[in-house]
């Protein structure tokens, strides 16, 4: 029994063309003429011809505005925003309409498509957010690299802004940021979708150069609260919410994964990070435009997730990377990526952890680098004081250098500087790798103190590790020679001296005064001074070398009858390097001259009694031993005359004490005294050893006839052996009471 209600009292005009936008069956639309009654049949003669076909096409009125642009050139704005609509006037159709049209046949094909019509939409919405997700993940990095351009823009507008003001600065840009079409929570009054419907937006030939475009007006949200709507209205949200999360994470998987190169160039992190930004841009977005689509919890647990991944590929990347350069620079890009994800209200403090930790190895590559630049200034260094012709020179240098000298400014122009180009180029040298320890601090938030202490001691690490080591393989080196050394001794003074002045400018940049409780101090004195002295045992070593290879030289007639009166000629070849030697040490402290005078003084006696009783001397004649006795002599003249200034008195002559009251006691025959007064304080020999005496002595005894070193007393021979063999007895006997 078919209700006498009329169709049109039933179906308002305006439902009737929603159902047509709705329904896509071919056969329905062609039993709707026979269905209708009169005014009906009006209202389906004034829908448009494009609706009429719009509903003949059926599923096709879903397609993506994308694809439906790329055919018709436009966008039909009705067909892209009333997906919720439709569903309102389905559910109207069949909770009311339907009911009171009774039992019509097209009822019931009405009726009959409803739940289908449900499903297309259904589908429909999540083919477009499907897109949308496919759109963000291929364009992270695009949104990200503008979220980063505008947290550098508000770097650089004020960059006294504390943490905490930043992050709130951040979140009022959030909010003010348009949001581009589509962030109507109900999809009503959405703008039409444009060629990336699903996603980004094309702003770039729209881009003002002058100005950067917020990072969330490149999206379009839109397919998102869409689908959300969609699916709440249909009592599915819980399916979408878990839908939308998981496929976000395996996103996030994706995003996380650096590139096995990403170490190489700066722009493989800026592309890794922007990519992170990105993403959680756009989650951000999500988190406050739409009410539990993402919870704070899940965003939390993805931040999680992404800084111990974004940290440990950091930390595995950066261990190749030995340029400084690019090490600062991936410093200043993780600054700004924690600048700008703190403005977004994420938690931020690892990666400056992170980044407080990378210092060490960016500390580690500024000592190679440093190494490489002291070896190079030494290896180019002439070891020899710098000539200045003028005035202007002469205040380059000073200028350069902290150096003053009253005495030397009063002398005339051309005049020396005391140190040679290694003093100023090691200075400046300190000085640039203090600027560059400064510049990784910036932007750390740290305190001036912090940085003033960091920079202290990396400054120690570069002077008792890095220039030390650089000092010494210049001394080890087999071509430098005493005047090299002496000049770095002269050198490692001078910059001793300017470790004062380092200090200052090091307070001067940290603006943290020198004097402050607890504050670091530099070991660049401690570190000169060992310098110094290692230059100075080198002088001993290499000076006792020289001594050495004159002594070689040596060639005594063991067994002469008559000394000659003439120094030997290896002795006085070793003199005249001894006093050329001593005279350029004019520059260096009193005390370094000295010792390395006595010191050299002291082996030449020491080498020379070796020579004297080494054993393959045989025998030895009172006519060497002569000969021996003048060379001595020339030696204790080169001491007396005073090589180097400052001894007192004959004290120099002490180093040849041992050798000469040996040799008198020889050449003076006094055994009785000697004996007689052996081990007293005022012993004439006190010095002789009694082995050393008894050892020459038997070099004596066997003295052959052709060169009988007693033939001048030969009538008195037998009592000259039997003396020497009393002496050699009395010897050996107090020998043997000393060692008892």
């Amino acid at each position: 029994m078919l209700c006498n209600t009329s169709v049109s009292q039933c179906f308002p005009s305006d439902r009737i063309l929603d159902f047509f936008f709705c329904c896509g069956a071919q056969a329905t639309s062609r039993r709707w003429p026979k269905l209708l009654r009169g005014g009906d049949q009006a209202t389906l003669r004034r829908v448009p011809s494009g609706f009429q076909a719009t509903s003949r096409r059926g599923p096709s009125y879903f397609a993506a505005g994308s694809k439906r642009r790329a055919s018709t050139g436009s966008v039909n704005p009705v067909c892209v925003c009333r997906y919720y609509p439709a569903l309102r006037t389905l559910e109207q159709l069949e909770q009311t309409c339907l009911p009171r049209a009774g039992q019509y046949r097209f009822c019931s094909i009405m009726s009959d498509n409803i739940p289908r019509l449900r499903t297309l939409i259904r589908d429909t919405a999540m083919s477009q957010l499907k897109d949308f997700l496919e759109s963000i993940r291929k364009h992270s990095d695009k949104i990200g690299e503008t979220a980063m351009k505008q947290a550098q823009v508000q770097r650089s507008l004020d960059s006294a802004v504390s943490l905490q003001q930043r992050a709130a600065v951040g979140r009022r840009l959030r909010k003010e940021a348009g949001l581009g079409a589509g962030t109507d929570i109900d999809g009503q009054g959405s703008s039409p979708m444009s060629e990336q419907d699903s996603g980004v937006l094309d702003v770039e030939d729209e881009e003002d150069e002058d100005e950067v475009p917020g990072a969330q007006e490149l999206v379009d949200f839109s397919p998102v609260y869409r689908c959300l709507h969609i699916y709440t209205v249909l009592g599915s949200r819980e399916q979408f919410e878990n839908y939308y999360r998981n496929q976000r994470r395996k996103q996030a998987r994706l995003v996380l994964q650096p590139h096995s190169n990403m170490h190489e160039t700066l722009e493989g992190y800026r592309r890794y990070f922007n990519q992170i930004v990105g993403f959680f841009v756009v989650e951000d977005h999500i988190l406050h435009t739409t009410q539990g689509l993402v919870n704070r919890a899940y965003v939390e647990e993805l931040w999680e997730l992404a800084l111990s991944k974004t940290i440990a590929a950091l930390r595995t990347h950066s261990s190749y990377c030995t340029d400084p350069d690019l090490v600062l620079d991936l410093k200043n890009l993780i600054v700004l990526l924690a600048d700008t994800l703190q403005g977004y209200g994420f938690p931020v403090s690892q990666l400056f952890d992170m980044m407080f930790e990378m210092r060490e190895q960016y500390g580690e590559i500024l000592l190679k680098k440093w190494n490489l630049a002291f070896r190079q200034v030494l290896d180019q260094d002439n070891f020899s004081p710098i000539p200045v012709a003028t005035e202007e020179e002469y205040r380059q240098f000073t200028s350069q250098f902290p150096f003053q000298d009253p005495e030397l400014d009063k002398l005339p122009f051309p005049k020396k500087l005391p140190f040679s180009e290694f003093v100023p180029q090691v200075y400046s040298q300190l000085k640039e790798f203090v600027y560059a320890c400064l510049k990784y601090y910036e932007d750390l938030h740290l305190s001036s103190t912090e940085i003033d202490d960091v920079i202290r001691k990396s400054t120690n690490l570069l002077l008792t590790r890095t220039l030390s080591n650089c000092l010494q393989y210049a001394m080890k080196k087999k071509n430098v020679g005493l005047a090299e050394l002496v000049q770095v001794i002269i050198n490692t003074t001078q910059l001793e001296a300017s470790c004062v002045y380092l200090e200052e400018f090091i307070s001067n940049i940290t603006n943290v005064p020198p004097d402050t409780a607890n504050a670091t101090k530099l070991y660049g004195t401690s570190t000169f001074k060992d310098a110094r002295h290692a230059a100075e045992e080198e002088i001993y070593t290499n000076l006792n070398a020289k001594i050495d290879q004159f002594l070689q030289l040596a060639d005594y007639d063991w067994t002469a009858a008559q000394g000659g009166g003439d120094p030997s000629d290896y002795l006085s070849d070793l003199i005249a390097f001894l006093c050329s030697t001593f005279s350029v040490f004019t520059h260096l402290p009193g005390k370094v001259a000295q010792t390395a005078c006595m010191s050299a003084c002291k082996h030449l006696s020491t080498s020379l009694l070796q020579l004297l009783l080494e054993t393959d001397v045989r025998q030895v004649s009172m006519g060497a031993l002569q000969q021996f006795n003048t060379d001595v002599k020339e030696c204790e003249r080169f001491a007396r005359a005073g090589p180097v200034p400052g001894f007192q008195g004959d004290t120099l002559l002490l180093a040849f004490s041992d050798l000469r009251q040996l040799l008198d006691l020889f050449t003076q025959w006094d055994w009785s005294s000697y004996l007689a007064d052996y081990g007293r304080p005022t012993c004439k020999y006190l010095r002789v050893n009694p082995h050393t005496a008894l050892t020459l002595l038997e070099k004596m005894k066997d003295t052959s006839r052709k060169n009988n070193m007693f033939a001048q007393f030969r009538k008195n021979e037998r009592d000259k052996q039997k003396l020497i063999d009393t002496v050699v007895k009395q010897l050996r006997n107090l020998i043997s009471a000393h060692q008892t």
